[in-house]
């Protein structure tokens, strides 16, 4: 069995079909998903997945991208946490691609979310992009690290170097590969992948964006998760039923879900 750690099915373009998404996560063996949270006006529809789907998982958070959204408080974010199906915090983190100029409210919303994590003993699921020097430098200096009282958590969609790869193993986070490392182009991300080791990786969609190869460039959705674990396998040079087995075991231990 497969779980995809990281989708938004909650997005009009997955909500509309979710009968179909569903029915293709029983037919490739997903046997569960987590949604992750963008934000706090569309938080209610990630929650009701949850509550609606037994094998549906949820986060609270609020994406560095979304600048004019409603900004989360600690108290909030722990306020909305304390439901048996959040299972983190997230997704957070710094995004310095996509925006520009003074940035220091993504920084301020960041340790937020770090901080919320550490009360509420949810793990964090980061977005880090052209950014990673100040993600670890923060991570590090709001105590996220295991062996500084938090709870860690995941690099989700993870596109950089092995070292900042390392810097975030070290204070106990896990690793997540969406699509992304089967693409061609992705030759140093598959380096990082092939050098990782598996019981600190987790396998994702990121969908409905960033579709594995052979669906590259059409809409993504959790039934296409093993792709990547197939991906994965070949890299590494071991049995696909082990990549499986070790990314969902990894998945139960993080987010603290029950294996049933």
């Amino acid at each position: 069995m497969y779980i995809d750690s990281h989708c938004h099915i909650n997005f009009p373009e997955l909500a509309a079909r979710m009968p179909e998404i569903l029915g293709k996560m029983a037919e490739n063996k997903v046997d569960k998903a987590l949604c992750v949270s963008v934000n706090l006006p569309e938080f209610p529809s990630v929650l009701a997945l949850a509550e609606q789907y037994p094998h549906i998982y949820a986060s609270v958070g609020v994406h560095p991208d979304y600048e004019d959204t409603p900004e989360p408080s600690v108290d909030e974010l722990v306020r909305l946490a304390d439901h048996p199906k959040i299972v983190a915090i997230g997704e957070t983190g710094l995004d310095y691609y996509r925006l520009e100029g003074d940035l220091e409210w993504q920084r301020a919303r960041f340790r937020t979310h770090i901080r919320a994590s550490r009360e509420t003993r949810k793990p964090l699921i980061i977005h880090t992009r052209s950014a990673s020097a100040d993600t670890i430098r923060i991570l590090q200096e709001e105590g996220a690290a295991v062996d500084k009282g938090g709870v860690a958590g995941v690099m989700h969609c993870f596109t950089e170097t092995l070292e900042v790869a390392q810097a975030a193993i070290e204070m106990g986070f896990y690793i997540s590969f969406s699509g992304i490392v089967t693409f061609k182009s992705a030759k140093d991300l598959q380096a990082v992948a092939q050098a990782l080791p598996l019981d600190r990786i987790l396998i994702e969609t990121d969908s409905p964006y960033l579709a594995p190869v052979p669906y590259r460039g059409k809409m993504n959705e959790p039934g296409y998760v093993p792709h990547v674990a197939e991906f994965i396998a070949t890299l590494k040079d071991v049995p696909l039923r082990e990549v499986a087995e070790r990314t969902t075991d990894n998945f139960y231990k993080l987010f603290n879900v029950p294996k049933n």
